[in-house]
């Protein structure tokens, strides 16, 4: 039988297991600006539902800084110790990435139940979403990574077992089952990266081919759930999976769509953000997350009925700035704007005043956001004077379907076209370029 690492695969959570949330508050110069602990606990209770925890209690603590050994202190993990007790609970989860250290610490203080943290729990909601092979590739490395450091301590009943039957051996059971994991895990995380790659650069092909088509490149981004699969089905009626959880789909999905003027643009919808999003789920989606940082407009779909939709726009813009695409021109889109109150939505729209305002469930806003993004397109065209011979009617049916047409007039020597088209379609007309006088 061929060797396999154990302590890499995803646990699923079975839904009987009752869960305790821990909260740590910063205060003083470590405060998380536009981010308050009941918004934190409240978002990490809809995660923990969406992984299939139930809630039963939730546990804060205030900190200048985390506690090195344990994050939130001793006194504190006693106190959540007695409380899982009494609830009941199986499953005690941290709402901060835990150092390996800090979670083995935490584990011996909290023997009777399974510790985790904020990372491992997104990453499980991952691995249960995920339904393209690439997608399923890359929350297994993103997994992989995040749990070779975490290896050792695994087979720690099995060193008991060597020490008890004799303190002077050097190597025992425990350690070489351990290094087994850990050579097979760098392994895997090798051919999963390698695999990765391969398909990074498949996708880098059909990328190149769409920017040498001259079409208008558009990428949904935004936090998760404000509704991006609901604009893309609003606007191309793509079909895409909605539901009311976080995270509900992770798959990039490129759709075509019809703009003002008869011209053609893509738009792509990606992986929705998070705060405090894990690095390596970044690191690991930077493929798919490549759409936006080569679109030519990144429309940035809010939550309008959030009490912190400021903060989720900064989250959402840190994400962006971290794979080098928050030099992209962007539009904001407000979503969800039937669920606000009239005088709210001024107030947001005396904020954002360049922004849109929709209610994509329902349709509302959606023709005019589609003329902004006719509007958005035409800003990358370029003037041109051409008069393109009768042979060349492709060139005069790219035109038509690809730019906007201020003026046609038909010679004997072929069409006179005063136009504004995209910079490739510019290019291949320069030879055709008419007397201005």
């Amino acid at each position: 039988m061929a060797e396999r690492a154990t302590g890499y695969e995803p646990r699923s959570f079975d839904r009987v297991e009752r869960a305790i949330l821990v909260g740590v508050e910063r205060v003083g110069a470590d405060a998380q600006r536009g981010w308050d602990i009941e918004e934190d606990l409240a978002e990490l209770a809809r995660l923990a539902d969406t992984a299939g925890l139930a809630v039963v209690a939730t546990v804060t603590q205030r900190l200048a800084k985390p506690e090195a050994r344990t994050f939130i202190g001793s006194g504190k993990a006693e106190e959540v110790a007695a409380l899982a007790s009494e609830m009941g609970a199986t499953v005690v989860v941290l709402d901060e990435e835990l150092t390996p250290s800090q979670q083995a610490n935490l584990e011996r203080l909290l023997p009777a139940v399974r510790v985790i943290d904020r990372t491992a729990l997104i990453l499980e909601i991952f691995a249960q979403h995920a339904v393209s092979y690439e997608g399923k590739l890359q929350v297994e490395l993103a997994q992989l990574e995040y749990q070779l450091p975490r290896l050792k301590g695994m087979w720690e009943h099995l060193e008991r077992e060597r020490l008890g039957g004799g303190r002077g051996a050097r190597f025992g059971a425990g350690e070489s089952q351990l290094e087994t994991d850990r050579r097979l895990t760098r392994k895997r995380i090798a051919d999963l990266k390698r695999e990765l790659a391969a398909i990074s650069r498949h996708r880098e092909t059909q990328r190149r081919a769409r920017v040498g088509s001259g079409v208008f490149r558009i990428a949904l981004v935004g936090y998760t759930n404000a509704g991006k699969s609901t604009v893309l089905n609003a606007l191309t009626n793509a079909g895409v999976l909605v539901e009311d959880k976080l995270f509900a789909t992770l798959d990039a999905t490129t759709r075509r769509l019809e703009l003002p003027m008869g011209r053609e643009a893509t738009i792509t919808d990606t992986v929705g953000f998070i705060n405090k999003l894990p690095h390596g789920l970044v690191e690991s989606f930077r493929s798919t997350l490549q759409e936006a940082r080569e679109a030519d407009l990144q429309l940035h779909v809010v939550d309008a009925s959030s009490p912190h939709a400021s903060a989720r726009i900064r989250a959402v813009n840190e994400v962006l700035a971290e794979i080098g695409a928050d030099d992209r021109r962007q539009v904001l889109v407000f979503n969800k704007c039937d669920l606000l109150a009239p005088d709210d939505r001024e107030r947001l729209a005396a904020a954002w005043p360049n922004a849109e305002f929709i209610a994509a469930a329902a349709g509302d806003g959606i023709d005019r956001l589609i003329e902004r993004l006719g509007q958005e397109a035409a800003r990358l065209d370029e003037p041109v004077h051409a008069l393109i011979p009768y042979s060349r009617g492709d060139l005069l049916s790219a035109v038509h379907e690809r730019g906007t047409v201020l003026s046609e007039e038909h010679t004997a020597q072929g069409t006179i076209v005063v136009a504004r088209v995209p910079r490739e379609l510019a290019a291949r007309l320069d030879g055709y370029a008419a007397n201005r006088g």
